[in-house]
Formats: structure tokens, sequence, C-alpha cells
């Protein structure tokens, strides 16, 4: 051991050794983590514990999450793998479809871990010199992919779609001045609404949608009525159907008013890895902002957002200074400033799981799952339209199926038949399906049965026996 005023401490010369000895400890707990979590996911009758809040309360009962002496590391692991993969709702589970939750790639679970193991925090260079560099080449590439032909277009890390839509919203509001007035689809994500509470703007002004859509004249109509600036969120992928609002009419009315355009493309945007699908995202690049969720038809552990706009002048208004982590001279002398690069301070690396998957599979195998998901919607769409017993909402435009019991429409209380038939699979631990309730085609609002598929691996033929088994348990419940 060397003296260092007067205490011991281990020769830097160590440091590597020890290191290495501290990814070997984790690669041990990992192996004892996927044993607990095998067994968790065995004791589960399906994708989710059966039983409801109360079993999975009764999995916990009696264990101190924060005892005075500790069990020790392998213990605690396994014990709390177990009961975590025991009662999870597993997005790998074809029957798991209710949200926009998906299974996360192998290869970016792993780099999720790296991530973890090192714990960079991107708030300054010197916490995370190569997550740094990393994650401004995937911001850049992924501002070139949003827009193509802008001179300088920039990109930011976020935790997912809600952080993305307030900085939009901020962006605006520092762009356009204080009095700025939000503008959505009544199909729009909540967090926009909540974006504007944040901000101090007022409610947003709500236009109407049909079939889940932003209908551009009233959208014009709003505009025309305004005596303030506008910022108007569009969406691509609405969180209940999937639905993607007319872009290109709505970015020529929006330029033609002055507003600020912002598309909420947190589920949609994959569709930009598509070259099949992508020109359905025509006009999103004429947006000011576009948010990205990779978390979503992405494969990423949570979280995973990004948020795109057209110019660096936009993102540049974000800069901001604390001189211990970028001073002044320190930014003159070379060393990055990345406090500015998002609204957080502390946060984890989460581009890096974003290139590494993309590295394996590139831009075009990306694309691939992207179509995949859609193209197995489009199937399972078909099989619910040709079931006798279901009703069909419409065409799926992304990879979300909106299907309803024919029974509920003869039944006096429809809605709650539907909602029983849920509550029932879920009870039963079998199939957790979302739910939406959206205007049919005669206006008349509904509540829906709803499976977004974003498992790339599976087939079809995975969903053909959920439905029969949908079928029976509505016309028990009837």
């Amino acid at each position: 051991m060397v003296q260092a005023n007067g205490l011991d401490r281990v020769p830097r010369t160590t440091v590597p050794a020890a290191a290495l000895a501290g990814a070997e400890t984790v690669g041990d707990l990992v192996a004892v983590a996927l044993t607990a979590l095998g067994a968790g996911v065995r004791e589960r009758p399906g994708p989710l514990p059966a039983g409801g809040p109360k079993a999975v309360q009764s999995m916990i009962a009696g264990l101190d999450p924060l005892p005075l002496d500790g069990i020790g590391a392998e213990a605690a692991v396994a014990e709390l793998s177990t009961i975590l993969a025991a009662g999870s709702a597993d997005p790998v589970d074809p029957w798991c479809a209710a949200h926009l939750h998906c299974p996360p790639l192998a290869v970016a679970a792993a780099a999720d871990l790296v991530a973890s193991v090192l714990n960079p925090s991107l708030d300054s260079w010197d916490q995370a010199p190569a997550a740094s560099a990393v994650e401004r080449a995937v911001t850049d590439k992924v501002a070139r992919l949003c827009y193509p032909h802008a001179s300088r277009p920039d990109a930011l890390v976020t935790s997912g779609g809600t952080e993305s839509n307030l900085t939009a919203l901020l962006l605006a509001r520092e762009v356009l001045g204080p009095d700025v007035v939000p503008v959505c689809g009544a199909n729009a994500h909540h967090s926009v609404a909540r974006a504007a509470w944040l901000l101090g703007l007022p409610r947003p002004v709500l236009v109407p949608t049909t079939t889940d859509r932003i209908d551009p004249a009233a959208l014009q109509i709003i505009l025309a009525g305004l005596d303030r600036p506008a910022v108007v969120t569009a969406t691509a992928g609405t969180t209940n159907t999937g639905s993607i609002d007319p872009l290109d009419a709505i970015a020529d009315i929006t330029q033609a008013a002055g507003a600020w355009l912002h598309v909420d493309a947190a589920y949609g945007g994959a569709l930009l890895f598509s070259d099949n699908r992508r020109a359905r995202l025509d006009g999103m690049d004429r947006a000011d902002s576009i948010a990205l969720d990779l978390h979503k038809l992405g494969w990423q552990p949570i979280a995973s957002g990004l948020l795109a706009c057209r110019d660096t002048e936009l993102t540049d208004r974000l800069a901001t200074s604390a001189d211990y982590l970028n001073a002044d001279d320190d930014t003159e002398a070379g060393i990055p400033d990345l406090l500015g690069r998002s609204l957080r301070t502390s946060r984890r690396a989460d581009a890096f799981k974003i290139a590494v998957t993309a590295r394996a599979l590139g831009t075009t195998g990306l694309g691939e799952l992207v179509d995949r998901c859609c193209d197995t919607a489009a199937q399972v769409a078909r099989a619910v339209a040709d079931h006798p017993a279901f009703h069909l909402w419409g065409a799926p435009s992304l990879s979300t199926v909106l299907f309803r019991p024919r029974v509920a429409d003869a039944t006096a209380d429809g809605d709650a038949l539907v909602a029983e038939v849920r509550r029932g699979l879920l009870d039963e631990g079998i199939a957790v399906l979302g739910r939406a309730t959206v205007p049919d085609h005669d206006g008349r609002r509904r509540l829906w049965l709803k499976l977004t598929l974003l498992h790339p691996h599976v087939t079809p033929a995975h969903y053909l026996p959920l439905l029969e088994l949908i079928a029976t348990k509505a016309a028990q419940w009837c």
C-alpha cells in the first residue's frame, strides 16, 4: 500500500484488476438472477400472475425490503428476482399485448446491463467520456433520419414520449413566447395536456378527430380563430388505435398559420426504418420537432426516447450552466458540454443500447422487425373480421387491432361486458388485453378490446386460440 496524506489507498496500477473482479462478480450474480427469473416465469399460468392485485401483494407479504441485517447478494437476487418474474406482466408472452410495452431484444438487454455496470452519468463529459460520444453519434444519425433535407438537425435523448412532448412544448414556448396556445387532436396522448399544465400554458384546444385522426379542415378553422401563436401537436401512431394523422396536410396548415408543429411519433416513428412503410410518415420532416420512442417499436428496455428538432438553434435553447459540470473554461478548452442536452441532470447512457442494437441489426434489420409486427397485426385483423363473434374497428395503421364481441352490442350495457371479459382474463392470468374507448364509424363511443402487437417473432397463429377464448368468455358473461 502507498500513503496519501496519511491514509492507505490502493495503488492505481491495481484498479483494472479490481474492475475485472467486479465484472466477474456481476456475471456470477447474473447467472443467479437468470435462474431465478426462469423459476418465477414457471410459477405463472400465463403472461401475468393469477388472482389480481391481492395475489401479487401476497407474494411479498412478510418480506422486508429494508432489513436491518442483509441476507447476502445471491440470496437477495434469487429471492426478489423470482418474485418479480412470477408477478410480472411478461411482454415476451404473445398474449401480453395490452400496451405499447415491447419485449426487449436480447442484444439490447445485454447492452443495458453493460451500461448499468459502468454507470456513466450523462451530465458531464468526465463522468461519461465514451458514452457521451456514442450518444452524440446516435443523436446525429437519428436527427438526419428524421430530417433528411435539413441543414442542421439535432436530436436529444429523453426518457420517453412524455418528456419529449414536454421538451417540445417548452421549446415552442421559448421561440413563440409565453402566450403560445397548445392545440392538439382529441386523439393526442395525455402527456400533451400534462406538459401544458407543467409549463403554465392553457389547456390544449382540442381538434375534432375522425377515425382517430385530426380533421385538417377543423384544425384550419381553429388556427384561423386564434389571436395568439400556436403549437400544434399531431400524432403518428395514436395510443388507442395506432392511427396516423394526415401529416402533410397538417404541415401545410400550420406553416400557413405560422404555428409550431410537433409530431408525437413515439409509436409510429419507427416506420422510418421500413422501406415498405416509411411513406406513411410523409410530411413529418416538415415539423419543428418530433418525438420518438424506441422502447415501443424499437424493442429497447425502458427508457429509450428521443426528441428530434429541425435545427440546432432550437435545442440550443436548453443551454444552462453549472460550474462544477460545464465550466466555461472547460468548454473553451474543448470538453463537450452535456448539461444542455436534457432537462435532466443525472441520466443513464440510454443511447448505448440503441447503438448496440442498431449496430447488430442495422436499420434494415430494424425495419424488417417493424414490418413483421405490422404484417402480423394486419393478418390478425383479418382473422377478427372473418370471425362471426367479433366486430373489427378498422384495418390497423400500425400494429394495434381493436375489436369487440358482437354479443356486447346485443346487451343493455355492452361496455360493461367488454370490461368484464378483459378483467376476467387478467384475473386468471391468461392474457393481458388493452382497452380503448373510441367512436365506431357511426360516431357512437364504445369500449373496445385492444391487441398491441409488438412481438416481432410471433405469428398470427399465436392469436387464433386467444380469439376463440375471448369469444367463449364473452358468450359466458353475456
